[in-house]
């Protein structure tokens, strides 16, 4: 049976794709549900979410509410009648809006569940070491993430990524996943099937001491935990009580105390519990990022010196 009414819900870029993806199919998108337009950027400006950019763009009626848990909001969607709903990088939203579709509501998530479930898969598989992830699509349940799971795909997770990387190509991995759910669905052929709960692990939401680097903790880690948070919210040291994010950078051989540095011509070394690491990309209080280069020629610090 054609799926006559589709209504999309997401905020994050990360939707962006699924949803230019089921546009261009031509699936019936009957309204995109979004969050409200913030000031976002350096001049505060207020700007839509970039859903809703598309939305508008492509003359799809949008849905800002405030509240997911508002009467109002539930009884807009229930009007519209919709055969399924579709959500990608969205709030959590309430058993009375998930259960209205005729055919269930399904979610993306940007991991291959039941591992990682939570608000921050991503940036925990990279920061874990991972070299594998991936996306699924699942039925939405009231317990998060832990739906009957669809349709899956894997991807690896190469040396070099950093959380913004992969984000980007999981949303387009996702899209193409999202495609072909919203297909099977409408032809009556999906076979949804259970999460193992004994697999599950969480992947909570980033919190300001997360971001933190610990240079007790080995190489390998610590770079990790780099480049997981890199570029946002960006991991974090201390250096004379300023903060420096850092976003980037490779292990290098010698041997430094654990938060020591050694400054050489164009690097920037740290000592770890084993290999230093070299600094490669980072951002001092109040400027933008830069290349270690350019950072040492315009900030005071000396070899001996220590992060904290």
């Amino acid at each position: 049976m054609a799926l006559q009414r589709i209504v999309f819900m997401g905020t994050a870029p990360f939707a962006v794709p699924s949803l230019e993806k089921l546009a261009e199919n031509g699936y019936p998108i009957s309204a995109v549900v979004t969050g409200p337009d913030r000031p976002r950027g350096r001049g505060r400006q207020m700007s839509p979410t970039p859903v809703k950019a598309i939305a508008a763009a492509r003359d799809i009626p949008v849905m800002q509410p405030e509240s997911l848990r508002d009467q109002a909001f539930a009884g807009a969607v229930r009007s519209l009648e919709p055969d399924l709903v579709v959500i990608v990088a969205f709030r959590i939203l309430p058993p009375e809006v998930f259960r209205i579709p005729r055919l269930g509501s399904i979610n993306l998530h940007a991991s291959l569940l039941p591992r990682y479930r939570g608000a921050a898969p991503i940036n925990r598989a990279i920061m874990n070491g991972d070299v594998e992830t991936g996306v699924t699509t699942f039925f939405l349940e009231e317990s998060v993430d832990t739906g009957n799971i669809l349709l899956q795909a894997r991807t690896p997770i190469l040396p070099d990524d950093d959380a913004g990387s992969l984000h980007d190509r999981l949303a387009d991995v996702g899209a193409e996943i999202v495609l072909h759910t919203v297909r099977l669905i409408e032809l009556g052929k999906a076979v949804p099937r259970p999460q193992d709960p004994s697999l599950a692990s969480p992947a909570p939401k980033i919190f300001k001491e997360d971001c933190r680097v610990d240079w007790h903790a080995p190489a390998e880690r610590v770079r990790n935990h780099i480049r997981g948070l890199s570029p946002s919210p960006a991991a974090f040291t201390t250096h004379g009580g300023k903060v420096l994010k850092l976003y980037r950078a490779r292990i290098a051989p010698g041997s430094l105390p654990p938060g020591t540095v050694d400054v050489r011509k164009d690097a920037l070394l740290v000592g770890t519990a084993d290999d230093p690491l070299a600094l490669e990309d980072l951002q001092q209080e109040g400027k933008k990022r830069m290349t270690v280069g350019e950072f040492l020629r315009g900030y005071r610090i000396f070899p001996g010196d220590r992060f904290e």
